[in-house]
């Protein structure tokens, strides 16, 4: 039996899970600026993906094991130790862009910042729109509706 995912889009309102989820002023205040931001680079309006992640777009994959589903195209997580960013796709392009986006860690799957004001917003919309594009050439995307 295929395992369903976990993460699938929710009807939760962002701002209230925002305002009840998120405890520190500073990191509201980033939150509210990666949605205007993410909205704007990516053309859709922020829905939640599970219990914490804002998501915009999405679009459908599908690995060789034939496990597939759902994701958000962009999306972030605040989290209490840093912002889980979900924009970053694995192109030459944004090998080379992370050298300029400022202080974050990175893992296979997202990038972690402590607050907004740590990295370049310039550099961040690149990768941002790199993702999207790959996307777009890649798997099944919303972005072709754009």
């Amino acid at each position: 039996m295929a395992k369903k995912n976990k993460t699938t889009e929710t009807a939760v309102n962002v701002i209230d899970f925002i305002n009840s989820f998120v405890e520190d002023e500073q990191k509201k205040a980033d939150s509210l600026q990666l949605i205007e931001l993410m909205s704007e680079w990516s053309g859709f309006e922020p829905k939640m993906w599970g219990p914490t992640i804002i998501g915009f777009g999405s679009y459908h994959y599908k690995y060789a094991s034939g496990h597939e589903g759902d994701a958000p195209m962009l999306g972030f997580s605040p989290r209490k130790a840093a912002f889980s960013l979900y924009v970053y796709s694995p192109t030459e392009d944004n090998k080379h862009l992370l050298d300029n986006l400022g202080k974050f860690k990175i893992s296979k799957a997202c990038i972690y910042v402590k607050k907004v004001a740590d990295i370049s917003a310039p550099i961040l919309e690149k990768i941002c729109r790199d993702s999207i594009a790959y996307m777009n050439e890649h798997h099944e995307c919303a972005c072709r509706e754009k």
